[in-house]
This record gives C-alpha cells, structure tokens and sequence, in this order.
C-alpha cells in the first residue's frame, strides 16, 4: 500500500440533488431539540487553534472535539439516538418535537409501548451510541461487530446492556447480518447509518441527528468556515455535515474535503471513476481508522458529497497517526484535544496539505491560504486507550519523513 496522500478534485457530474433537503436547517433543529432534552447535553467544545494555524499559514484553524459528547467519548450516539426517536415517534403517530427524554424514560411511556429491539453493526462508536439510546429508553439492542474488533470497544458496548458479537467479516457483511435478523425478529428494527434500496428512511434520521453536531460548530465559529475536512466511513458523518453547511451559506458554501483511510477509500475511488456512481471497495479493509473501515458508501450521503464536495483524499494511516500526535501535543497558547485514529485524520491531512510541497497542486487548487477558515471534527476520544498511547507515546505509525507526501 502506497505512503502517498492520494488526490482527486471532483469533477463528476450532478445530480437533482433530491436528498440535501435532509438536512434542511429545519430537520437539524428538530434533532438539536430532542438531544437538548438529555440530562446529558452539553455542547462539546470547539478548540481554536491559534497557533497551529498560524504555523500552518491558515487564517483560522478549528477543531470540534466530540471526545465529550454525552460521556461517550464519540459522536455517533446523536445519529442512533435521534432515529430510535424518530421511530417510536412514528409507531405512536406523533411528531418527533412531542417526545423528550423525560417523556420516554418515563413510566408512561414505558406502558404504552412495547420493547423493540434494534440491531446494528459497528466499528465500535455508532454501536455504542445505539446500546446506550436503547438502555436509556428502556429498549433492547443487538450488536455485531467485524473481525479485528478491539476488546476494549467490545467492552464499551456490552456496558451498556447490549448483546455484542464480534463476527469472521468485515464491516459491510456485519452490516448485512444485522439487516437480516432485524428481518426476522419479532420488532426487530436495524439502526445503520447506511441505506440500500428500500431501507432510506431510517439512515436519513440518522443524518439529521448528526446535525446536532454541525449546528453546534456553525454557533461556535460565528463566521463561515471556508473550508471543511470530513472524515468518511459510510460517508453519512460527512454528508450529513456537508448538506447542513450548504443550507446554511446556500450563496457561498464551504469547500468540502473528504477524507479517508487508504484500506477503505470508496469515496476516493468514486470520485476518481468521475462518473457519479458509488465504488465498493471489499477484501478486510485494514486500517487503524476502525471507525472509518466501511466499503460501501452510504447512497443518501454520496449524493450530496458528489454535489458538494471539492475534493476526496485517500490517506495512508500514517496520515491519522501524525493527526493525533499533533492534536495531543499542541503549539503554545493552543488546547490539547484527545483524538483517536478516526478522529484526527483531518489534521494530519491538512498538515500535510499545507507544509510539504508535493501538496502544492491541491493546496493551490482548493486555494487554502492565510485567509482560510477551516473547521475538522474530531470525531472520537481515545476509545481503544491503549492502542491511543501506542501511537502517541510511543510513535507507532510514523509519518514518512522528508518523503513525498501527495
């Protein structure tokens, strides 16, 4: 596998655009207010890294840490929790604003529906995020988990109450395993935050639970971000991110970078076809970016990253290591943000953009400079603790030196 950041600006033909009004301002609204109603919510922090960017000759540097989300230590709790939301909403035939925390944690609630159990596959966090929802609202889940999984994330799901397996495959055919059981249990409902032909309702709410998440950003910044790197697995993080910020700045929108792990770079490879059409990528889909290890894009999500995406990049793991030595040990007058391997690809890649001169064609063509304003989202902690301090302790995953980068 090659060392090389690999590039390619879009240049794919549009489509009608039919699923960017699923993060309308409204739908994302609607989701900030159910997660509001949490004993739990805060907004997680934004870190501005005044230094770093300045270093880096960037007009503003911004790195939103979802390390405290929820006590979770990730993201993905917003997307699973807003669906299984949105699906109890839908079997009482009431709008998703009638129901709080209070309301479902609650004796009444609990009479009047019946327990379902909502199954998922997972790297780990959306896992996690969907066993602490369903414990928390007094539902069941099930949880499958590809080969290679981490005790530790293992560890993390099964303390929420959840049944967990970790299967003999990869992510994507975990994916296909939770759907047909689903399938076949008495209220079974599977919580994935992919779609396939028949199944869009569910990864849509999902999206718009991620909006909770980007509204937070946009109040945190008070300006517009130029620039966006997001992180793809699925993609549904990062088209989920992506439409909210282009129905915000309909007239000016941020340039949209996706990022992703080489041993799983379908979007990469989507783009690079140039034809629109997704690319699967199959085989283990080894990387330390566990969390970004899918090989079938989201169908929802790629269509609005076609539409609205500058650029796609494939990074080697080197790319995430660097992005999390860097974030653990910042500049002076910069904060510290704890970033795992899914979390601080962005850094490294627009450290490498940035500083070494074989990025020169792509800085140049996304015309990042001393007057761009780029927001990352960190996506997770340190959620496999040992394999965090392997890396930033110890150097596992070095970077590739004075050689090329891109």
């Amino acid at each position: 596998m090659s060392d090389r950041i690999k590039w390619v600006l879009n240049q794919m033909p549009g489509s009608g655009d039919e699923y960017l009004d699923i993060m309308s301002l409204d739908s994302a609204a609607k989701a900030r207010a159910f997660h509001r109603s949490f004993p739990q919510y805060s907004v997680t922090p934004l870190a501005r890294l005044d230094s770093m960017a300045q270093r880096l000759g960037l007009g503003g540097l911004y790195v939103k840490d979802e390390s405290y989300r929820f006590g979770l230590n990730a993201f993905k709790v917003l997307g699973g929790s807003f669906a299984i939301a949105r699906y109890i909403a839908r079997e009482l035939r009431r709008d998703v604003s009638e129901l709080t925390y209070d309301y479902l944690a609650g004796e009444q609630f609990q009479k009047a529906f019946a327990p379902a159990t909502f199954y998922t596959a997972t790297d780990g966090n959306h896992g996690r995020g969907v066993a602490w929802a369903a414990n928390k609202l007094g539902q069941r889940a099930v949880v499958h988990m590809p080969k290679g999984t981490r005790q530790s994330r293992f560890d993390n799901i099964a303390r929420e109450g959840a049944q967990v397996i970790i299967e003999q495959m990869n992510y994507d055919d975990c994916v296909r395993l939770a759907a047909g059981e689903a399938a076949q249990a008495e209220r079974g409902v599977v919580i994935q935050d992919t779609a396939w032909t028949g199944y869009e309702e569910i990864p849509s709410w999902i999206m718009q639970g991620y909006g909770t998440m980007a509204g937070e950003a946009a109040e945190q910044m008070g300006e517009r971000p130029t620039h966006i790197l997001l992180q793809a697995g699925v993609g549904s993080m990062a088209g989920a991110v992506a439409g909210y910020f282009v129905n915000l700045y309909p007239h000016q929108p941020p340039r949209i970078i996706v990022v992703e792990a080489s041993g799983a770079d379908c979007h990469y490879r989507s783009a690079l076809a140039g034809d629109g059409a997704p690319r699967e990528v199959g085989g283990d889909l080894k990387t330390i970016m566990a969390g970004l290890a899918c090989g079938e894009p989201n169908p929802i999500s790629w269509d609005i990253l076609r539409n609205h995406g500058s650029a796609f990049l494939s990074c080697p793991d080197w790319v995430s290591a660097k992005g999390m030595r860097m974030l653990a040990a910042p500049l002076r007058g910069d904060p510290a943000v704890i970033s795992g391997e899914s979390g601080a690809v962005g850094m490294g890649a627009i450290a490498a953009i940035m500083e070494d001169d074989s990025c020169q064609a792509l800085r140049q063509a996304l015309e990042l400079d001393q007057s761009s304003r780029v927001l990352l989202i960190s996506t997770e902690g340190d959620t496999d603790p040992e394999g965090y301090r392997r890396i930033v302790w110890d150097g596992e995953y070095a970077s590739v030196g004075e050689g090329v980068k891109c």
